[in-house]
């Protein structure tokens, strides 16, 4: 148990935001000095919980998912296989973080959307999603044509969504790619493909096959949420009115006493989440993978360690570190709205965590060295890093801009995916699988927490309405891969070309020697 190698990763991906956030304040956005105090406990916590959690998620809870996805997918049952799927997909994704949050971020700006039924149509849309990825690897369809297909209906779907379930919406796509549903999802994808290689599919696809499950599942809950926004627009509607401002400075002035009154309420939810995952890991123990007894005792510790780490880590984010994200945009989209200056500034401050966020997040550098292992050490990683901090700066940026000006999110959603979706057709099928199943890799636990609230925060101080102008920032994060990474796939295929062209031409001139 590498304890110590979970603390770095949480600490390099926290404290950079902290950081930042201390700066602005103590100098050009006061804060309350108790709202500091519960930012840093938060901090503190979310680090501490966050670590735990991973820890947990790699000793007891990946183990399962691996093993099962390879039992599953061995047994060559297709029906049973993509049931399976679908029940793997939808019981982990109500125990993913990520979703947590995003949907108690929901809640706080709409009481009138209950947290759970939220949480549920995301969840049946990776189950959907992931059985009709599943589908595709074992009958080797072609990705890109999936992903245009599915994305068409995604967009016609958000058409006749009301405005305020939008940016939720393709929000929700991102924040289902967290540290809980990614590790399931990829070891299904993984054994699937493993099974039918062995099985006499010795073609390119079949290793290419090994990759686009997450980001064929990622389309799920976009497509779920745009369909639940339908549906509720005829009972109810979703004001701007959320009062966050206010919120925000009552809940900083309560006290540190905040974090022990969550906490009855976070671990409630908590046991609610991972029970159902904690049966299926039992059933499947007992009728498909039947491990010896030394590894279901490190299963249990597993998810002992997921359930305090996650009940910890929610305790932090919402109990100090989110009221402190939303508080400090409020401070300064109140200024943004009031000068042109501190717009260029509120802007410009917007790029700055867009930058801190992707380079440390800890995802991001797994997938660095993925793609440079993959390209032959072609594609560096110091060049993917400096691709997606621009991507995701510009990404944030735009979104403070919408904050201020309330333009719309399909300006940028729109031409941004039809950019992606064109490129899969001409980029190697292998980079385009990484390309979308990495769409929230950039969208990490910090954008989920903390980037949401100061969004949510500064649209309600300059007089916008969060549900419409704040949401849609996860969505734009988890653009900018999309189309970073098919990009640098085609430099690739380009220098492969021409290095085979390189090396024909000097073999034909050793031979005419």
């Amino acid at each position: 148990m590498d304890i110590l190698q979970k603390l770095k990763e949480t600490v390099s991906s926290v404290l950079p935001i902290m950081v930042v956030v201390l700066l602005l304040g103590v100098t050009i956005a006061p804060l309350s000095w108790p709202l500091i105090v519960r930012f840093l406990i938060g901090g503190v916590l979310v680090i501490m919980g966050l670590t735990v959690f991973l820890l947990g998620i790699d000793i007891g809870v990946i183990p399962i998912g691996e093993q099962s996805g390879a039992a599953l997918a061995a047994k060559r049952n297709l029906p049973l296989l993509l049931v399976a799927a679908f029940l793997i997909g939808f019981i982990v994704t109500v125990a993913e973080p990520d979703v947590q949050v995003l949907a108690d971020q929901v809640r706080n700006i709409a009481p009138a959307v209950h947290k759970w039924n939220l949480i549920l149509m995301i969840a049946a849309g990776i189950g959907l999603f992931v059985s009709l990825g599943i589908l595709r690897t074992v009958l080797s369809l072609p990705l890109n044509v999936l992903l245009l297909v599915a994305y068409g209906v995604v967009f016609a779907l958000a058409a006749f969504t009301p405005a305020e379930f939008q940016g939720i919406a393709f929000d929700s796509g991102g924040a289902t790619t967290g540290p809980m549903t990614v590790p399931f999802i990829m070891a299904l994808g993984v054994g699937v493909a493993a099974v039918r290689a062995k099985t006499g599919a010795k073609d390119a696809s079949a290793s290419d096959d090994s990759f686009g499950l997450t980001g064929i599942a990622s389309v799920g809950p976009i497509a779920a949420v745009c369909l639940y926004g339908i549906i509720f627009a005829h009972t109810t509607k979703v004001t701007g009115d959320t009062g966050i401002g206010a919120e925000v400075v009552h809940t900083a002035a309560s006290g540190l006493s905040v974090f022990v009154r969550l906490l009855p309420e976070i671990t409630r939810e908590v046991v609610s989440a991972l029970l159902p995952l904690l049966a299926m890991a039992v059933f499947f123990q007992i009728t498909l993978i039947r491990m010896p007894p030394f590894q279901v005792i490190r299963m249990v510790r597993g998810f002992a360690f997921s359930f305090v780490g996650l009940v910890i880590f929610l305790t932090g984010a919402n109990g100090g570190f989110m009221p402190a994200g939303e508080r400090l945009g409020a401070v300064l989209g109140a200024l943004a709205a009031a000068s042109p200056l501190w717009s260029v500034l509120f802007v410009a401050v917007g790029f700055a965590f867009g930058a801190v966020v992707v380079i440390a997040e800890p995802a991001v550098w797994v997938l660095t060295d993925q793609v440079e292992s993959v390209s032959g050490g072609t594609i560096k990683r110091r060049v993917m890093l400096v691709a997606l901090s621009a991507g995701v700066a510009t990404s944030i940026g735009l979104s403070m801009v919408r904050v201020l000006t309330g333009f719309s999110l399909w300006y940028v959603l729109v031409p941004g995916y039809a950019v992606s979706l064109v490129l899969a057709f001409f980029c190697p099928k292998l980079f385009t699988g990484i390309a979308f199943d990495s769409g929230g890799v950039a969208s990490g636990t910090m954008t989920s927490t903390f980037i949401l609230s100061f969004t949510l925060g500064a649209s309600a101080a300059s007089g916008g309405n969060p549900a419409v102008d704040a949401f849609g920032v996860i969505a734009l994060v988890a653009m900018t891969p999309l189309i970073a990474i098919q990009i640098l796939g085609m430099v690739f295929a380009i220098k492969n070309r021409r290095a085979q062209r390189l090396s024909a031409r000097r073999a034909a001139q050793g031979g005419g020697r």
